[in-house]
């Protein structure tokens, strides 16, 4: 007996010091931030989760924005495929998604519906693909007119809630003495894309636009040219020649007070808090009137996490966990607190984390129907590309809405 004994402490006891000893879990993450503030921040979580869960190693891999999109499109399409990665939605996540080796998280929130409801209700439906959610929301954000609240007070000037308020606003600074009501610069189109996107919301059906923007369409409704002319009315009020200077150059011409309006996203608030010598807010694209669109939404969209389906059990189930920590209320607290991106994690934003203008923003995507997706995000990128450079043209009157409409269309039929 004490012979079995002795055997058996030492069976237990190799096996305890196996356990101790056996290689941790190794999740593959892949994201496109080598550069601070989210380079620190990410492998700060990343620290705190290997600590918290000593048989779980996280490997990462970054690159920048440009390079990321075509090196995370190469990875998904083959075995290679990182455990854990960011995705934009729209159609870059859809393109993804067909490579078949995205995992669904339909199961894995049916089975966790405190996690699924510790995220803004609003920010899911963007990674949902026919019917499936590919992605986990991890920050949100919205695109607004942002506005010189001092000048419209002294202009006693309202905030516009329709298009043509919104053009009376500007009439009204221009004979204030601002040549320039809109600041604006799109040397690089994806800040075009912005505009139309908006606008195209805005004035086309619902359905007609999904369709088109999922290369089911046409893109023959005569809405289409409307907002195009939109945007053309609107470069009136711009900077001189938008073409020539960039996104940040138009963001600058606010903050010295040079011109009192610009179009900017809401995470950009950053930017403005120690530099602004004036008291800003802003407000939604105005409603257009006789438009089908819903005026309530806010163009913007989450940017998420994604898994890979053809990892190991062992690693899924780690790479899950890991998910669920950087998109916690702690993780998301500490992302707007070291970064000032939004979070869409419910509790994980207030006033120690975020100031004024910052809260104000969040309340704006609360408020908010829904996310109208970024033009270049929800279409393909040959049809983005005609609507972004068609835009460009017709400001410079080298294209009218018509000609810009028949680039679209070609770029549609293209790819069907």
């Amino acid at each position: 007996m004490k012979k079995f004994a002795l055997i058996l402490a030492v069976v237990m006891c190799l096996s305890v010091c196996t356990a101790a000893f056996a290689a941790p879990v190794t999740v593959r993450f892949f994201h496109r931030w080598p550069n601070e503030p989210k380079l620190s921040y990410l492998n700060g979580l990343i620290a705190e989760f290997e600590a918290e869960n000593p048989d779980i190693k996280i490997v990462t891999d970054q690159v920048l924005n440009d390079a990321y999109k075509e090196k995370i499109r190469v990875l998904v399409s083959t075995d290679d495929i990182p455990d854990v990665f960011m995705s934009w939605s729209g159609s870059f996540a859809n393109n993804l998604v067909k490579s078949g080796r995205v995992q669904t998280w339909d199961d894995l929130l049916a089975a966790d519906p405190a996690f699924r409801d510790s995220i803004v209700a609003s920010q899911w439906p963007p990674f949902q693909i026919d019917g499936k959610q590919y992605g986990v929301p991890w920050s949100m954000d919205g695109k607004a007119f942002f506005y010189n609240k001092d000048v419209f007070a002294q202009l006693n000037l309202s905030v516009p809630t329709t298009l043509d308020e919104l053009y009376a606003v500007c009439d009204a600074l221009r004979e204030a003495g601002y040549e320039e009501p809109i600041s604006a610069g799109f040397s690089a189109p994806w800040a075009v894309s912005h505009y139309l996107g908006t606008i195209c919301q805005r004035v086309v059906d619902p359905e007609t636009l999904a369709r088109d923007y999922a290369g089911k369409g046409d893109f023959t409704d005569p809405g289409y040219i409307e907002a195009l002319n939109i945007f053309k009315k609107l470069g009136e009020y711009m900077t001189k020649d938008p073409n020539s200077v960039d996104h940040e150059f138009a963001r600058n011409a606010f903050i010295f007070g040079e011109a009192p309006m610009v179009y900017l996203q809401l995470g950009e608030c950053k930017y403005l808090r120690d530099d602004v010598d004036f008291e800003y807010s802003f407000f939604n694209f105005p409603a257009v009137e006789g438009g089908k669109g819903d005026p309530g939404q806010l163009t913007g969209a989450p940017e998420g996490m994604m898994i890979s389906n053809v990892a190991s059990p062992e690693v899924q189930e780690a790479a899950v966990k890991f998910v669920k920590f950087v998109i916690s209320q702690h993780g998301g607290y500490e992302m707007t607190r070291q970064t000032g991106e939004l979070s869409c994690v419910k509790g994980a934003l207030d006033e120690t984390n975020l100031d004024a203008k910052q809260l104000e923003a969040v309340q704006l995507i609360l408020n908010s129907t829904q996310p109208a997706l970024w033009q270049d995000n929800v279409t393909d990128a040959a049809i983005a590309d005609a609507f972004m450079a068609g835009g460009q043209l017709l400001l410079t009157g080298d294209k009218t809405a018509q000609d810009v409409m028949k680039d679209v269309q070609a770029a549609a039929a293209s790819i069907q």
